[in-house]
C-alpha cells in the first residue's frame, strides 16, 4: 500500500523583537502567563493591528533561502473558526496573495538526494497556548496563556511527496538547519516550530494529525497512523478524514474531530490591513541572505580541503560551523574538523548541550591551544579528550588542568627506556610475539600505558616495542 505525506510546519520567526501586529515583546519563554499581551492581541474590541514590518522582511527571507516564488502583492484575511485560544474569533492569516508560491527543500536519502517540493509559504499570527490539567482527551479544564498570542508566524506547506516517516524527518531535520543559517528563528525555544502531519494509505482517507511538537513526534505519529490506517483497509473498514491528536504519553494517535475543509475558515481580506506592495522589500532582503549550508559545505571542502563526509556534519549546525572556522584559523583545518565532529560534538551530545555551551566552556581559542599541545606531540590522544571532559564539566584553564592531572607527554627517550624494561619484565609474552600471537605486543603496549598512566601515544609506544623486538 503506497504512503503518501504532507506537512504543514509553523514555524514562530521568533529572534525578531515585538508581535506580528502589535508591539508587546515575543520574549516571554519563562514569564508568567498572560504578561506579554495588549488590548490587539487579547483581541479586544475596537484593537487596530498594525504590519511588523520586520517580520515581512523575515517571512521574505526565509521564503527566498526555499527557492520560493516570492509575491510582491500580498493581502491578510481572516480565517474565522472558534477555539479558546483565538481571542478574536478569527486568526489574521494569508489566503489567496500568500508570501510566497512553491519552492523546495532537497533531503538526502538512502536512494539519494530528493526534492520535497512545497505549496506555498504564508504569514500569519501564532494563537495563544491551551495548558490541560492530563491530557487533551482527559482533561476536566484547560487553562490559557496569550502571551503567544500574535507572534510572528510561517506556515510552510508541502506538497504530498514524502513516502515515509523517515523522510519526514529527514525534511524538518534540513528545514531546520536553514532556519537557523538565516537567524530568524531559535529553534530550542518551546513551540518554535510546530507541524501538522497529512497522511493517506492508498484506498483510505487523508487524516491530519495536529500540532505535533518535535521531529521525533512526528515520525513516530506518522509511523503509528500508517499502521492503523493500513490494518482498517485489511479488515475492510473505512479510513474516514479527520483531524486527530498525537498522544505522546502512549505513542498513539486519537480522533479530536471531523477534518475541516477550507471552506468551513470562511477567508476574506482583514479590514483593517492594506495590501502589502513588497517588491522593494524583496530586492532590499536579497542582499542581506547569508550563505546557506550546501554553498558552505561546497567552500569548506575546497577552502579546507576536508572530505565531504566532515565538510557535511559541520554545516548541519551553523554553530558548529563558526566554530569549527574559528579554530581552524590558527590549527590544521583537518585536525580541528576532526576532533569537533569526533570528539566535541559526541561529549556535547552526551551532556545534552550544543555549541552555544562549547563557546561558553571551551572557547575557539582554547581548542586550538589544547590541538598545537597534540600536533607538537606534548599531549595524547586521552590527554586531549581529558581536557575537554574537563573543561565542560568544571571548567579552568588548559595548562593548568594538563600540569595539575599529569597530561604532558612523556619523552620519547623515556619512553624508549620504558619499553625497554617492559620487554626484559615480560618474557613470556616475548616468547608469544616470536611464536606468532600478535596480541602479545598489545599487552606490552598496554604495560607501557600503565606506567605512564596514559601519558605516552599507544601507536607510537606499539611502533617502539616492535623495533625492539624485531632486532
Amino acid at each position: 500500500m503506497d504512503v503518501i505525506i504532507g506537512l504543514e510546519v509553523h514555524v514562530q520567526l521568533n529572534k525578531l523583537k515585538t508581535k506580528m501586529f502589535c508591539p508587546c515583546s515575543i520574549n516571554y519563554h519563562g514569564d508568567e502567563p498572560n504578561t506579554h499581551v495588549c488590548p490587539v492581541c487579547l483581541g479586544m474590541p475596537g484593537a487596530m493591528p498594525v504590519l511588523n514590518k520586520e517580520a515581512v522582511k523575515a517571512g521574505i527571507k526565509v521564503a527566498l533561502a526555499l527557492n520560493a516564488d516570492v509575491q510582491p502583492f500580498m493581502v491578510f484575511d481572516r480565517k474565522n473558526y472558534f477555539y479558546p485560544d483565538l481571542p478574536k474569533g478569527f486568526q489574521i492569516s494569508q489566503y489567496d496573495h500568500p508570501l510566497a508560491w512553491g519552492g523546495y527543500v532537497t533531503i538526502e536519502t538512502e536512494e539519494g538526494e530528493k526534492k520535497i517540493t512545497l505549496r506555498r509559504i504564508h504569514m500569519e499570527e501564532d494563537p495563544g497556548k491551551l495548558t490541560y490539567k492530563g491530557s487533551i482527551t482527559t482533561a476536566s479544564y484547560s487553562l490559557i496563556d496569550y502571551n503567544r498570542s500574535g507572534v510572528p508566524l510561517l506556515e510552510i506547506v508541502t506538497e504530498p511527496v514524502m513516502k515515509s516517516p523517515k523522510e519526514a524527518r529527514l525534511f524538518l531535520n534540513k528545514l531546520r538547519i536553514i532556519l537557523e543559517y538565516l537567524d530568524v528563528f531559535d529553534g530550542n525555544l518551546e513551540g518554535a516550530m510546530r507541524v501538522d502531519a497529512n497522511v493517506s494509505v492508498e484506498g483510505g482517507g487523508r487524516v491530519e494529525i495536529k500540532n505535533i511538537s518535535s521531529f521525533k513526534g512526528v515520525e513516530k505519529a506518522l509511523t503509528y497512523e500508517i499502521t492503523r490506517q493500513k490494518n482498517l483497509i485489511r479488515m475492510g473498514r473505512t479510513v474516514k478524514r479527520e483531524t486527530r491528536h498525537f498522544d505522546e504519553a502512549n505513542n498513539i494517535t486519537v480522533s479530536l474531530r471531523s477534518k475541516e475543509e477550507e471552506q468551513d475558515y470562511r477567508y476574506f481580506p482583514e479590514p483593517d490591513l492594506v495590501p502589502v506592495y513588497a517588491e522593494e522589500l524583496i530586492e532590499e532582503v536579497k542582499q542581506t541572505l547569508p550563505e546557506m549550508p550546501e554553498e558552505k559545505r561546497e567552500r569548506f571542502r575546497k577552502q579546507y580541503g576536508l572530505s565531504d563526509a566532515f565538510a557535511k556534519v559541520l554545516v548541519m549546525d551553523i554553530k558548529m560551523a563558526n566554530y569549527f572556522e574559528d579554530v581552524a584559523k590558527t590549527v590544521n583545518p583537518k585536525l580541528a574538523a576532526s576532533w569537533i565532529v569526533d570528539v566535541l560534538r559526541g561529549e556535547l551530545n552526551y551532556r545534552s548541550k550544543d555549541f552555544t555551551f562549547a563557546y561558553e566552556k571551551l572557547k575557539p581559542e582554547e581548542m586550538s591551544k589544547l590541538l598545537k599541545y597534540f600536533e607538537n606531540g606534548e599531549i595524547t590522544e586521552k590527554g586531549v579528550v581529558e581536557v575537554i571532559r574537563t573543561k565542560l564539566d568544571i571548567g579552568g584553564r588548559v595548562e593548568e588542568i594538563i600540569k595539575e592531572k599529569g597530561l604532558f607527554a612523556i619523552p620519547t627517550k623515556e619512553i624508549e627506556k620504558l619499553c625497554r624494561e617492559v620487554v626484559e619484565k615480560n618474557r613470556k609474552a616475548v616468547e608469544d610475539y616470536y611464536a606468532g600471537k600478535k596480541q602479545a605486543l598489545n599487552y606490552l603496549v598496554g604495560q607501557v600505558m600503565k606506567a605512564t598512566r596514559g601519558r605516552a601515544d599507544p601507536g607510537e609506544t606499539a611502533k617502539i616495542i616492535k623495533s625492539i623486538l624485531d632486532k
